[in-house]
């Protein structure tokens, strides 16, 4: 399945096109019918490619995923297109022209850097990932402005382009996902120091859980979240040293650090805020909370209270209508005493799991009402805020 000349074939595209639209539950039948006229293991790359290229809908979109190739880490480990989109367009706006993206992938990123009109080296160790980004800048009409090598990124030279982009592996086959900077391929330390030598600016994409203190002082770090899910933290260099920002796309909404000390701890007011991830994690609950008049409901926890209600793109709204110390028991009776059938578990600050409460707590729906119940601690106390999104 990892090798694809095959499918680059008259033959492996005509298959490729057949089997498109295959149901996994079907696949067998399907294999069987198709290997009365074609290769057996040129079927099972083929329907193993459809596989592959259904799961890449979610992060690049039905028309391009039905055209592009994949291997399974491609699939896993490439930039979801919004995002390779907007870090492109940063980089286009800086007057970027042209880019050494090293550690390619298969080449998500190069892809969005072409399509913003900068001209890519694109660069992969890897041969079969190497030979994905070559059919992917191809297949979509892009190999004018990506030229794509199989090298090692360490040996490259990269003087010849205005800005680096490095995308370094974070998981290993062996240990899983890895979170030691220095434990990245290339190391970060590596990436930082070609970052440096880029004539105009460069980005580092790496983990969004690294420490700030290991953020170098030279970089502007800024943290990514695509529909409220967190993707990314990057590294800019030639920008900014030593901002601190969130992004949320699709926008894109930018929040940027204005150094606000933490803010003071309150009782839990009508509002709770529940800031976007790249918020928590780029330090910047105080940007959020000085515009809506909040405050936190314990020190350590990252919900914003607040009597008033305001609107924000950096965090949800939910109005409180009970705070309770944490009891199942009380709970349970409590919903069931309001008919509720729709139970919204959402924790920080807890160790209960919210499948583990919601089926003690409503163990069989009582009506059609809603209620969102958040388990966290305020002022030190575990507790329970019932209350429901404000539309």
């Amino acid at each position: 399945m990892n090798d694809l000349a095959p499918l680059l074939t008259p033959e492996g595209r005509a298959l490729l096109d057949e089997v498109r639209d295959t149901d996994p539950a079907h696949e067998l039948a399907v294999a069987t019918r198709l290997r009365r006229d074609h290769p057996a293991e040129l079927v099972s790359a083929a329907l193993g490619q459809a596989r592959l290229r259904q799961r890449a809908v979610a992060k690049f979109g039905a028309e391009d995923a039905a055209r592009m190739f994949f291997t399974p880490n491609g699939v896993e480990q490439s930039t979801r297109r919004g995002v390779a989109a907007y870090r492109a367009e940063r980089l286009r706006a800086a007057g970027v022209r042209s880019v050494a993206d090293l550690c390619c992938g298969i080449g998500g990123d190069a892809i969005a850097l072409a399509r913003a009109g900068i001209r890519v080296l694109a660069v992969d160790r890897d041969p079969q990932t190497a030979a994905a980004a070559r059919a992917n800048a191809e297949a979509l009409g892009l190999a004018g402005l990506i030229e794509v090598s199989e090298a090692d990124v360490t040996e490259v030279d990269t003087s010849g382009y205005d800005a680096v982009f490095v995308d370094p592996a974070r998981r290993s086959s062996k240990r899983g996902r890895i979170f030691d900077p220095e434990a990245y391929s290339p190391p970060l330390s590596w990436a930082v120091r070609a970052a440096l030598k880029a004539p105009r600016a460069a980005a580092l994409k790496i983990a969004p859980g690294i420490p700030h203190e290991a953020v170098p002082a030279e970089a502007e770090a800024e943290w990514i979240s695509d529909g409220g899910d967190v993707k990314e933290a990057v590294l800019w260099f030639g920008t900014a040293p030593g901002t601190v920002r969130a992004t949320l796309l699709p926008g894109p909404r930018t929040l940027i650090s204005r150094g606000l000390p933490d803010p003071e701890v309150r009782p839990v007011g009508r509002y709770l805020y529940e800031p976007d991830g790249a918020v928590i994690r780029s330090h910047l609950v105080a940007e959020v909370a000085e515009p809506l008049d909040g405050g936190l409901i314990d020190p350590t926890i990252a919900y914003v209270t607040s009597d008033a209600l305001r609107e924000t793109p950096f965090a949800t709204a939910y109005e409180i209508t009970d705070v309770l110390p944490f009891n199942v028991k009380k709970l349970k009776g409590l919903l069931r005493e309001r008919e509720v059938g729709v139970l919204t578990v959402k924790k920080r600050g807890s160790a209960v799991e919210p499948e583990e409460l919601r089926r003690k707590a409503l163990p069989k729906p009582h009506g059609t009402a809603s209620v969102t119940v958040f388990l966290t601690r305020v002022a030190g106390a575990p507790t329970m805020l019932l209350g429901h999104p404000v539309r």
